[in-house]
């Protein structure tokens, strides 16, 4: 069995889905539904178990599983509560990473490019306990998995036990179907989809500084069908352990991606930009770019899709009567 923890989540489901496209019917999610519409994201998958967050511990005694995709967590960059994103996203990872360690099963977990700050350090997957502990997140999201990122960087430098594949990846902005679930922290790809069918004007924030001019701020935009198949290699790799970015390794900007959406509508998006938040304007980052050197050196040498292919499978599903992958 492959244990996928956060596998009704928007990552998470793309991953079970490919699972099952793959013939494998012995996936088990840990997650929790609530009283959403998040279970739509796995309406059409075949599942072994689905097990709560609280109960994984018990349910895992006893149990021989061939993989571990770690993907559960608060990961609103907004979460303010830090005790329970520490309990949620680090202390949580921690009993994983110790399970897999002591039952001898690969690790693949959910790092964060939010665990660069404001990037003026670069974005340089090194994974040496020294460079990781330059970077300053700037949110509560971000700290807390740079500090699981930390810790795993201390217990192989220290010569600790490890999984026999233990792989953190630094998620840039990943955005596809299966996000409906997530409210207001869903992709702006999502969110400009629904207010161009609504007719309404894209509103996007207004630059706060004299070398972005509005709109212009850039992302690292990576197709959540890539961050799959990265995923699947490593599990396929069997061995191996580090950190790695996982983005399309170029930077576009808000509005290449709100020009992108319309042209897959068949629309011309009318703009208009607004004052960013003041709580915001300490925490924003004004350009990601992943370096994929590692990710390549890894073995993994797929191509990644380009915004506007992305962008164009993305609202063919959203423009569909269930709207899901």
């Amino acid at each position: 069995m492959i244990l996928v923890t956060g596998g009704a989540g928007f990552i998470g489901s793309h991953v079970v889905a490919a699972l099952n496209d793959a013939g494998r019917t012995d996936v088990v999610v840990s997650d929790r539904l609530r009283d959403g519409a998040k279970w739509r994201n796995l309406r059409k998958a075949v599942l072994a178990d689905l097990v709560p967050p609280e109960e994984l511990p018990a349910w895992l005694e006893g149990r021989e599983l061939e993989a571990v995709v770690h993907l559960g967590a608060n990961s609103a960059t907004t979460a303010t509560d830090g005790d329970d994103v520490m309990r949620r996203n680090f202390r949580f990872s921690l009993m994983l990473l110790d399970w897999c360690t002591a039952q001898r099963v690969p690790l693949v977990y959910a790092s964060s490019a939010a665990t660069y700050g404001d990037g003026e350090a670069g974005f340089d997957d090194a994974d040496d306990l020294q460079s990781l502990r330059a970077l300053r997140p700037l949110n509560l999201y971000g700290w807390s998995k740079h500090l699981f990122d930390q810790a795993v960087a201390a217990r192989r430098e220290a010569g600790g036990a490890l999984p026999p594949a233990c792989w953190g990846l630094k998620f840039f902005n990943v955005y596809g179907a299966n996000e409906h679930h997530k409210g207001e922290m869903r992709s702006v790809v999502h969110k400009v989809f629904e207010t161009l069918r609504r007719a309404e004007e894209v509103r996007l924030f207004r630059s706060h500084r004299p070398d972005f001019r509005d709109g212009e701020q850039l992302r690292d935009f990576v197709f959540v069908e890539d961050v799959v198949a990265v995923i699947r290699f490593l599990l396929a790799k069997g061995e191996g352990a580090g950190l790695l970015n996982v983005g399309a390794g170029i930077a576009r900007s808000w509005l290449d991606l709100a020009r992108a959406v319309g042209m897959a509508m068949g629309v011309e998006p009318e703009i208009h930009f607004i004052d960013m938040p003041e709580a915001l304007r300490g925490k924003y980052q004004y350009r990601t770019e992943a370096a994929l050197v590692r990710l390549r050196a890894a073995g993994f040498n797929a191509p990644m899709t380009s915004l506007e292919e992305g962008v164009a499978r993305t609202v063919s599903i959203l423009a569909t009567e269930d709207g899901h992958r």
